[in-house]
Formats: C-alpha cells, structure tokens, sequence
C-alpha cells in the first residue's frame, strides 16, 4: 500500500501536527492512489448545507457538495463540555474538506476551528491538494470517539475514520484515485483542542496512526 509519498512530501507536516485526515488505498497500477475524507470536485458547483453544529452567533456556515457524506458517532456525550468538544471537532473535519473542495487553505471556517500549528497543518494540507489539482469525494465515518477534558480550556480526543469509501479526485479528468480498500482504509487519530475566548474548542494538534487495530472492522 502507498501513501501518496509525493504528496505528503509537498505538505512537509511536523510531527506534532502529523495532519493526515485521509485514508488511502492503493491499486497495482499506480503507486499515489490514495483516499480522502469525502468531499465533490471543485467544478461542481451544486452544493448543500452539511449537517452542521446548531447555530451560534458568529460560527461560519459550512456547505459541503451534495455527494459527500460524513458521520460521526458519538455525536454527543452526557457531559456538556465533551458533547461541545464533539461538535467542534465535526465542524472542523467539514471546514477541511469544504476548503479542499474550494481549494482554498485560508477558508475562513477552517480559520475558525483552528489554532497554532494545527491550523499551520491545516493550512498546507489543502495547499497540497490545490498544488496537486486534487479535491475529494465519497462518504467517510468517524467513530469510536472519546473525550478527555484535562482543564477549563483543554481537552483531547481520539476517534477512528473508516475512509474505506472516501476517494481523492482529479479535478480537471474527475479520475477517482484508490479504489481497493485494504487495512491502512482505518485510521486512528489523536487530537488536542483548546477552547478560545469565544468559547470555540479549536484544534491545535493532530496525530494519526493509519491501519490502527482497534479501527479495524
């Protein structure tokens, strides 16, 4: 299985902030095909709200193309602050595939969810794609997601993706990248967020182990 070794070469990530919000399968014929968290091409224009967090004063709105289909599970914990860290970590996955799907690494909604060298690997993850000529689609699940606040501002959380049916997309052919879904389709994610004054839990440092075994079905 190849990860796309040139296109992770081009983000250069650090490896506190190890950003590596996509899965990637390979097929014999070709060495970068890979899979991402779902998303259209940036030519298709029709769009459709995601389901987003309920609206506060001043959140971004994030619209996503109609074709993309991502779940979270839990969406909510018992605990207030854990369900607002839930929230605020969904929102953050659509603001990285809505500025993907833009092609845009400096998508206010992006902006808005993240912080420090989160937002710096944020930032040069979609620039990837948009040097590659790269966007994404297909359907992603999250789950397994479990919360740990460690202070009044700050908390972490772990969670699976099965990226199994979530696909890079070459814009201008619409050529889908990474059909065959193998172990590495799994992958397991860490993620630290603080909350700013605004009361956002924003991420500032994500790690992932792809082909992780508790995310194997």
């Amino acid at each position: 299985m190849n990860r796309r070794p040139t296109l992770l070469a081009a983000i250069a990530l650090t490896a506190t902030a190890a950003l590596s919000l996509s899965a990637c399968g390979s097929d014999d014929s070709s060495k970068d095909k890979d899979k991402i968290a779902g998303a259209d091409t940036g030519a298709d224009k029709s769009a459709s709200p995601s389901a987003s967090a309920p609206a506060v004063v001043g959140r971004p709105k994030i619209e996503l193309p109609s074709d993309i289909t991502l779940t979270f599970t839990p969406e909510q914990a018992s605990d207030a602050v854990q369900t607002a860290v839930l929230k605020d970590n969904a929102e953050f996955i659509r603001a990285l595939n809505a500025a993907i799907v833009a092609q845009n690494p400096r998508l206010p909604a992006l902006e808005y969810y993240t912080e420090g060298e989160g937002a710096v690997a944020a930032q040069e993850w979609v620039g990837a794609f948009k040097d590659a000529g790269w966007t994404v689609t297909g359907t992603v699940r999250y789950f397994d997601r479990q919360v740990t606040v460690n202070s009044k501002n700050s908390a972490s959380l772990s969670y699976c993706g099965d990226e199994s049916k979530g696909f890079s997309k070459v814009i201008k052919t619409k050529e889908l990248k990474g059909t065959k879904v193998t172990k590495d389709s799994y992958t397991a994610y860490g993620v630290q967020l603080q909350k700013n004054k605004q009361g956002v839990w924003e991420l500032v440092k994500i790690s992932s182990t792809q082909g992780a075994d508790r995310c194997q079905p």
